[in-house]
């Protein structure tokens, strides 16, 4: 926790703010002393809370989702979902991918072939039709419409000779003159006059514009800047160093409350040790601890050594009943049905029969002829 407010650079201190600070700062650490022990109280009741209710709840409520919500819905894949979408995986390859597979490979791929190879005889029947019949057509075509294309052009030259002089002195001509002797003296005496009447308009606007300049000047500008800079400037330059000040001084009160705080918690701590964990701890160590060995030491080794023999005793006479009893069953079943009958074991080291190993035969591949 920091407690020691940074170093900052001192600038010049008025009169003002000196007279402001000590009340203020007075005013301040009284009421944030309270508040600062409250809070160092509520974060020491929310650490203890936290590490002996919450995190413990947490932890079983952590297990107890994994046990009703993880480990099923696990189980359930693993054991479930991924062995049926296996075998629906093998069942679809058994069923669709190798029969689509055949077909393809014995059926389509010929049938494609085929009409691989029809295409090919088709398209080298039309390059034949083409290179042979429509070729020298589309040529002898060509020619004659390059003759027919000629004509027509010079017949064009000649129409187009005679329209455009025609337009020329029909059309072009006569509108050059209207346009030189009417329209452009018109236009002059148009403009001439259209910028009397904006010289006009603009003097008018110029002189209004002047006027409402200078009554908003004096009615609005004037008393709004003398209320800015005579009233409103000191006022909030006051209001700025008051609250500067405030802050200051709550940063200030906040840290010298800290150590307030971490004083009396200090106090608090000691006091409840010597008036509470000390006793107890003494209680413990001079009269508990000597109390329980006397009780170990005379009652509970000997109860303990007692009860070891009890059982000791106890199953030896057990397995001597569960004997008698197991002689007696095999006596009855003696007088009932008589003597069971032994079979003789054979012997196992050399094999009986026909097909004997022995030393003086030819049966071993060592010793064949």
């Amino acid at each position: 926790m920091d407690l020691e407010k940074p170093p900052q650079r001192q600038e010049p201190e008025g009169c003002l703010v000196v007279a402001i600070r000590l009340p203020v700062r007075i005013v301040v650490l009284v009421l944030v002393v309270p508040v600062r022990m409250v809070w160092d109280a509520l974060v020491v009741c929310g650490r203890f809370l936290r590490d002996t209710v919450l995190r413990p709840v947490g932890r079983a409520l952590a297990w107890l989702g994994r046990a009703v919500f993880v480990w099923p819905f696990v189980g359930l894949w693993r054991y479930v979902v991924v062995p049926l979408a296996k075998g629906l995986a093998r069942l679809g390859n058994v069923l669709v991918v190798v029969p689509l597979m055949w077909l393809y490979r014995h059926v389509l791929i010929p049938v494609g072939h085929a009409l691989t190879w029809v295409a090919r005889g088709i398209g080298s029947g039309l390059a034949w039709v083409y290179a042979r019949v429509l070729t020298p057509v589309g040529h002898a075509v060509m020619w004659a419409l390059k003759g027919i294309g000629a004509v027509l052009a010079l017949l064009g030259v000649g129409v187009y000779t005679a329209v455009a002089w025609l337009v020329r002195y029909l059309v072009v001509v006569p509108a050059l003159w209207v346009y030189e002797w009417i329209l452009t003296p018109v236009g002059h005496a148009i403009a001439w006059c259209a910028k009397g009447l904006a010289w006009g308009v603009s003097m008018i606007a110029t002189g209004v514009g002047t006027a409402l300049y200078w009554i908003t000047r004096l009615l609005l500008v004037l008393p709004a800047l003398a209320l800015w800079r005579w009233v409103l400037v000191p006022v909030g330059r006051v209001l700025a160093v008051v609250g500067r000040e405030v802050w200051q001084a709550l940063g200030h009160a906040w840290r010298v409350a800290g150590r307030i705080s971490l004083a009396v918690g200090r106090a608090l701590a000691t006091l409840f040790r010597w008036v509470f964990v000390e006793p107890v701890r003494w209680v413990y160590r001079t009269v508990l601890t000597p109390v329980g060995h006397v009780v170990r030491d005379v009652l509970l080794r000997p109860a303990a050594s007692v009860a070891r023999s009890v059982g000791r005793a106890t199953r030896e006479a057990l397995a001597a009943a569960a004997e008698s009893v197991r002689q007696a069953r095999a006596d009855f079943r003696r007088m009932l049905f008589g003597e069971p009958r032994r079979v003789a074991e054979p012997n196992r080291r050399e094999p009986v029969g026909r097909e004997t190993r022995t030393l003086g035969s030819s049966t071993t591949a060592l010793t064949k002829d």
